[in-house]
């Protein structure tokens, strides 16, 4: 009996710890989350204050932001406009594939575009009239932490924006589409769109084309996974996930 009670003891102290295990990593997954969105936003910013061209979903955003205010007749701020742009995706996509939606899409949608604002209002003050290097300079930086955003966005895994899901929900609903040449559709689409309403496009949407993909993997090994997991679990992961490849 006692060798029971003993055993039931340690079980129970062995579900407290892995309660409390999961517990420290679910505050890791949402601190992550509102990182990554946060960062986003000041990339955004960094794109816009370097004046060569925006990812295609701010190309497409800015654009149809642009025209929308020539037809009210009046400015809006990009923030309250991004924000209502990505509420009528949200519900649209709710409707549709509910269960990519998460507490991360909500914070993309009240936190991108008011942060995108006032970091691209902060750079436009610290470099008013910024020379090739600057604008160079600025554009990476924005190229490499909108990478490492995504990076703690997609790992912490609680939900997706609502860009995001358009690509993923065609891609399950439609198998014999792959994801890469859907996004890539999309991507060309929001680029045509935004750039026919006067949107700039320039360096910065061909080079978020062609090397977001990598460098986001790269921080998602080497920043993100080992964030969540810590160095030796992730580190295993990795080997798992090369050995079935």
């Amino acid at each position: 009996m006692r060798e029971l009670t003993g055993k039931g003891a340690v079980a129970v102290l062995r579900f407290a710890d892995k309660a409390q295990k999961m517990d420290a990593q679910m505050k890791r997954r949402i601190l992550m989350t509102i990182a990554g969105v946060s960062i986003s936003g000041v990339s955004v910013g960094l794109f816009s204050a370097s004046g060569m061209g925006y990812d295609p979903f701010q190309v497409f955003a800015h654009g149809t932001w642009t025209e929308f205010d020539a037809v009210a007749g009046r400015s809006f701020s990009y923030g309250l406009y991004y924000m209502a742009l990505s509420l009528i995706m949200l519900v649209v996509v709710a409707a549709v594939n509910r269960k990519l939606m998460g507490p991360g899409t909500l914070f993309n949608l009240f936190l991108v575009g008011y942060i995108a604002d006032f970091s691209g209002f902060v750079c436009k003050t610290l470099f008013p009239e910024p020379g090739l290097v600057t604008r160079l300079l600025l554009l990476a930086s924005g190229i490499v932490i909108m990478c490492l955003s995504s990076a703690l966005y997609y790992v912490a895994n609680l939900g997706v924006s609502v860009y995001d899901a358009v690509a993923l929900t065609i891609t399950e609903k439609e198998s014999r589409v792959s994801f890469r040449w859907c996004r890539i559709a999309c991507d060309l689409v929001c680029v045509l769109i935004g750039f026919h309403f006067g949107a700039a496009v320039g360096l910065g949407t061909i080079v978020t084309a062609f090397f977001m993909g990598p460098l986001i993997d790269l921080f998602r090994r080497t920043v993100a996974e080992p964030m969540l997991y810590g160095r030796k679990a992730s580190g295993q992961k990795a080997s798992v996930s090369e050995s079935a490849a």
